[in-house]
């Protein structure tokens, strides 16, 4: 039940060395089920940290912290699953899904060109999502917004 992604990515299954999904999100959390309405939903977040991605592999790249900026409970139902991230700056996308793997991208929301990331599940398994937005390059924390959708 991998993920199918707007722009190409891959999936790494190395262990973290840093990022650690025990502990508890930045930013809070969310309990969905599919149907879920609002659709879409929506969380501000600061997007970066001082922790390099890339050590994750695959297309994992990107400033991320060591705990998850944000966790989806989500319990699957038929629909697919997108999580993008929206903001004024190059930002990145890492997700710990609940088959444990790392799904990453950087400028793959589909939204024609822009330095934005997205991730979609067309058969999302149901479990936690430990998701870290990262800033692509050094520099201070940036205003993000993350996106959770079943439509496209």
């Amino acid at each position: 039940m991998g993920a199918t992604v707007f722009a190409a990515v891959l999936a790494a299954s190395a262990p973290a060395l840093a990022q650690d999904a025990s502990l508890d999100p930045v930013f809070g959390s969310v309990t969905l089920k599919a149907g879920f309405q609002p659709d879409p939903r929506s969380v501000d977040i600061v997007a970066g940290g001082t922790e390099d991605a890339s050590h994750l592999g695959g297309a994992c790249v990107g400033m991320v912290g060591d705990a998850p900026d944000y966790r989806l409970n989500y319990t699957a139902g038929g629909l697919p699953l997108n999580i993008w991230v929206y903001a004024d700056v190059d930002t990145t996308l890492v997700v710990n899904d609940p088959d444990g793997e790392w799904v990453c991208n950087d400028d793959g929301a589909g939204d024609g060109g822009n330095v934005n990331p997205g991730l979609r599940w067309a058969t999302p398994p149901s479990g936690v999502y430990d998701i870290w937005i990262g800033r692509y390059g050094k520099g201070d924390g940036a205003q993000a917004r993350l996106v959770f959708t079943e439509n496209h």
